[in-house]
């Protein structure tokens, strides 16, 4: 038996209204899902960013105890230069009021 034509009418109308209900309820927990991914993928960005700084702020330090340790070498390395020549020129000065060579 065929129902009545506003019925039918308001039938199709609610199977319409519950179609689109679905499809945003289907929206919204895809949403849902992706904005869950996002925030967990910050998550591991500020745990990567956490850990870079700390790499960072301990190869700045390492950087300065080498140019501290580099400035120490190079002033001991002067200071060996300057006691070599002194050294040497004491040699020199022996072996000209000696008149040879040492």
């Amino acid at each position: 038996m065929p129902l009545p034509p506003r019925l039918d009418e308001a039938l199709r109308r609610l199977n319409s209204a519950l179609d689109q209900l679905d499809a945003a309820s289907t929206r919204r927990a895809e949403a849902e899902a992706s904005r869950s991914d996002l925030a967990e993928e910050l998550a591991v960005m500020q745990d990567d960013r956490s850990r870079l700084a700390v790499e960072l702020d301990a190869a700045l330090a390492r950087s300065r105890r080498l140019d501290i340790a580099s400035g120490d070498a190079k002033a001991r390395l002067l200071q060996a230069a300057a006691t070599l020549r002194n050294v040497l020129g004491a040699d020199a000065d022996d072996a000209d009021s000696d008149g040879r060579a040492a």
